[in-house]
């Protein structure tokens, strides 16, 4: 068992730290910027709750950041109040936020310099793989930090990957959110077309969804984008944040994103319709407004 503190208790975090208490059987210490979630955190899971980062890091063996971009990853780690000025020697902080490479290499340099490890380890799998402990973690940083954290990871991932150095984790997180947007857009072209063309959607998914169509997105998406249920937690605005981290980095690496880019746009239609906190599988509604 070791000691662990958990910055950030929104979707992803709260059922993520719970699998560190309950499945891996670690000793929590969460801090949450709204005091009351993490109150009810602790009522819920046990350990304590603390009043800043640097208070839950304290004499914590493993500190995991879940927030929502680089600044919200900035304010709870750097500074008198942040995470980084309770490590101790030793200690290893796994940040789970999707962020960019750069930010995940100033935290790094920071956690060095105060004489513990850093990983960034975003996560896909979502709001439901986050709750059922199946997550898939991208991560970058040293083999020693990764491999003193990896059992500890586990408690809430099916997969976890050491991808390279620091920032890996987070260029590989890009990849994924990449490939994410051209699938979910063909997705909800293939079924708007089906529907237009009077075809049965769900005979349709049954026999191509046995070929090479068949995805993720495919399988456990298609029956609520037919419904046009769109309430899976992961949300446009923050794929929207994403796809920004992706085409930055595009933009300094030289790399070239036409659809990504385009699909971004989509989801700006999409918020313009009230959709900013629909999931990412509500790009379908934009095909089928009136």
């Amino acid at each position: 068992m070791a000691k662990v503190a958990f910055i950030g208790l929104g979707i992803m975090g709260y059922p993520m730290a719970r699998h560190l208490a309950k499945t891996g059987g670690h000793d929590l210490t969460v801090y949450n910027r709204t005091a009351e979630k993490a109150k009810t955190w602790v009522a819920e899971n046990g350990g304590a709750h603390a009043d800043t980062p640097r208070a839950a890091a304290e004499g914590a063996d493993f500190v995991f950041t879940c927030v929502g971009n680089d600044d919200d990853l900035r304010s709870v780690t750097l500074g008198d109040t942040g995470a980084i000025a309770g490590l101790k020697s030793g200690a290893a902080l796994i940040d789970n936020t999707t962020a960019s490479a750069a930010v995940a290499r100033e935290i790094a340099a920071a956690s060095e310099a105060a004489g513990a490890g850093f990983l960034d380890a975003p996560v896909s799998g979502g709001q439901a793989g986050a709750e059922n402990g199946q997550l898939t973690v991208m991560v970058g940083g040293d083999q020693a930090t990764f491999d003193k954290a990896k059992p500890v990871i586990d408690s809430y991932a099916k997969m976890v990957g050491l991808m390279g150095p620091v920032g890996a984790g987070q260029l590989t997180k890009m990849v994924n959110q990449i490939c994410i947007a051209g699938l979910v857009q063909g997705l909800s072209e293939g079924i708007h077309f089906a529907k237009k063309a009077g075809l049965d959607v769900e005979k349709v998914i049954s026999v191509i969804s046995k070929g090479a169509a068949q995805s993720w997105q495919m399988e456990n998406r298609w029956k609520t984008m037919d419904e046009g249920f769109f309430d899976h937690g992961f949300a446009v605005n923050w794929m929207r944040k994403d796809l920004d981290i992706c085409t930055a980095a595009a933009r300094e690496n030289g790399a070239h994103l036409p659809v990504a880019a385009l699909v971004d746009q989509f989801y700006a239609e999409v918020q313009t319709m009230g959709g900013g906190r629909w999931d990412t599988s509500s790009l379908i509604a934009r095909l089928e407004r009136e």
